[in-house]
């Protein structure tokens, strides 16, 4: 005989399974420092590439006028000014990484403990 709450609840977790389910296992089988760990140093390695990219793109932008200017400016200066620049950058990036894959972690482990009491729920239909 069909259970149609049995039914429903099986939809229901085949859905999640196939949608959401995928990327929360992938996400619920890491600690939580180690997810947001590796999230953010793939982050600080993108935002270094981003930033060497835009910082060339700059110097190339007017290299005529770099290479005359550079032997007038003080070279120390320039690199600790872009040094700068690129710890702001990479430090702003890496914290809005840090409170977005936290959030994500979070959102996905509350997610998966919903899937476990459903499959609880699922079993405990079966036994009656």
């Amino acid at each position: 005989m069909l259970n149609e709450k049995r039914i429903i609840l099986m939809t229901k977790m085949a859905s999640y399974e196939e949608n959401d389910g995928k990327r929360n296992v992938a996400i619920g089988s890491y600690f939580r420092s180690d997810y947001i760990g590796w999230q953010v140093l793939k982050s600080i390695i993108s935002a270094t590439i981003a930033f060497i990219v835009v910082f060339g793109m700059y110097i190339f932008y007017d290299f005529e006028v770099f290479m005359t200017d550079i032997y007038k400016m003080d070279l120390l200066e320039f690199a600790l000014h872009t040094l700068k620049q690129y710890l702001w950058t990479v430090g702003a990036y890496a914290v809005i990484s840090y409170i977005v894959y936290m959030m994500r972690y979070n959102r996905a482990v509350k997610s998966l403990r919903v899937y476990q009491m459903n499959l609880r729920r699922l079993a405990e239909m079966y036994k009656q």
